[in-house]
């Protein structure tokens, strides 16, 4: 006969997890990557002020609302709901991982609070009618504008792109905030580009501690590749100096649409 504790454990084992829960939001979605547009991590050349809306999340300490929006943009932004998503409270809960340290209506209660700061960082729409919450996309500049699909065509357009293989394996779960902060940095330059931390401040908004410990991290997880390269300094006892490039790892990169094949024609 089965014991009170094999019956909680089989309950567990039938009950969905937040990674279940974000791979059922991304197969909805039916994309392979998702698009995020480059002014989210920083302005562009130009601007009064360089730090984009993520510098945000990284002095508020807030890595559950950067993974909840990230997530948002991924439900989102494929157009089929207005750019909407809705779901009942307790899956937003489970959608943020609040359900594994919360009671159920604590649960639902944090994640209505993280979606609100969102909103107020004015990256989202929210609204709640009983325990169904819709959310809204906007812009991911910040700026309140509604939201449109990135295309690449203009400067303001240009986009990085997140594998959706980055939530399904569980890559996300193991990144702190800086390292989720420099992975969209890194993700936003091209292959091997330099971030020098004590342009940190001013470029992203964050310190050139924050910055150095978040590269770090993604060396380390192999979501990064890293080499060391000559930089010519003419005062420099050697003439030059070492410094480090960067590059996205292979698991991290965009994946390749599949090819279309044509079905043969019967003669």
């Amino acid at each position: 006969m089965k014991t009170t504790a094999d019956a909680e454990q089989g309950m567990q084992r039938n009950q969905a997890s937040g990674r279940d829960t974000r791979a059922a939001i991304l197969t909805r979605a039916i994309r392979a990557n998702v698009p995020l547009r480059k002014t989210f991590v920083q302005a562009n050349r130009g601007a009064k002020s360089r730090p984009g809306p993520l510098s945000g999340f990284v002095t508020g300490r807030d890595l559950r609302g950067l993974r909840a929006y990230l997530m948002i943009v991924a439900a989102c932004s494929n157009g089929d709901n207005g750019w909407s998503t809705t779901h009942d409270s307790a899956v937003w809960a489970r959608l943020m991982d609040i359900h594994e340290t919360a009671s159920p209506q604590s649960a639902r209660t944090g994640a209505w609070r993280a979606l609100r700061r969102l909103k107020e960082r004015n990256l989202i729409e929210c609204s709640r009618v009983g325990t169904m919450i819709k959310v809204t996309l906007l812009r991911e500049d910040g700026t309140g504008k509604a939201y449109d699909r990135p295309k690449g065509d203009t400067e303001e357009n240009r986009f990085l792109q997140i594998p959706t293989t980055f939530w399904t394996q569980g890559r996300d779960e193991l990144l702190s905030l800086p390292g989720l902060a420099l992975f969209l940095v890194v993700a936003r330059e091209k292959h091997w580009a330099t971030f020098p931390a004590e342009w940190a401040p001013e470029w992203y908004g964050w310190s050139p501690d924050t910055h150095e410990r978040g590269l770090k991290q993604l060396v380390e997880l192999e979501y990064v590749q890293a080499r060391a390269f000559r930089k010519k300094a003419p005062l420099a006892p050697l003439g030059f100096t070492i410094a480090q490039q960067y590059q996205r790892a292979l698991i991290t990169r965009p994946r390749r649409a599949p090819k279309k094949t044509t079905a043969p024609t019967l003669g």
